[in-house]
């Protein structure tokens, strides 16, 4: 049996209906507005320090950032080649307005996710403490950027294992390019 076309259109109309024609999108806060620091393409060089994950060598990457459709997350894509060879990486940036820090979720083209929270912007700093544990022992790792201008941005990442002293894992800088 078919359903008569009005019933189809009211059917269809209805949510529109209850719950307003026009949903109200929310402003973005000063925060996730300070994204937009990442939007365009980037190209980054720098060095491993040997560690735990990595053997000592150069880095390189190149990302492309944009707003993700609403304007409230930026969506980067890219690569980066190292000591442990070529990553592919799509990383999604956004401000957990709760929360009030920064957040990311990053998957790669070896197999990897990784979802952070608590990032915080101070100035033209950027630094995210992340827990984890592997094999029974707890690890913490520190990230860094400091926004240098506009078209570039320096970074260390650092490791403490079993709450000892931070030793640095790998230093660079990434450039806009575009």
């Amino acid at each position: 049996m078919k359903a008569p076309f009005s019933a189809v259109v009211l059917f269809m109309l209805a949510p529109c209906v209850a719950f307003g024609a026009r949903a109200t999108v929310p402003k973005r806060a000063p925060e996730i507005q300070k994204l937009g620091y990442y939007v365009g393409s980037w190209e980054g060089h720098g060095e491993t320090k040997a560690g735990p994950f990595s053997p000592a060598g150069t880095l390189w990457s190149k990302q492309t950032c944009e707003w993700f459709k609403g304007g409230f997350q930026v969506v980067c894509r890219g690569e980066e080649h190292g000591p442990t060879g070529l990553r592919a990486f799509l990383n999604l940036l956004s401000y957990d307005q709760a929360a009030r820090s920064y957040a990311q979720y990053s998957i790669s083209s070896r197999g990897e996710s990784e979802y952070d929270q608590g990032g915080s912007l101070v100035g033209n700093k950027l630094i995210w403490v992340i827990e984890q544990g592997s094999r029974g022992k707890s690890a913490k790792f520190r990230y860094t950027e400091v926004h240098v201008s506009p078209v570039l941005y320096t970074y260390r990442a650092e490791i403490s294992l079993a709450r000892g002293s931070w030793t640095t894992l790998a230093t660079g800088y990434i450039k806009k390019v575009r």
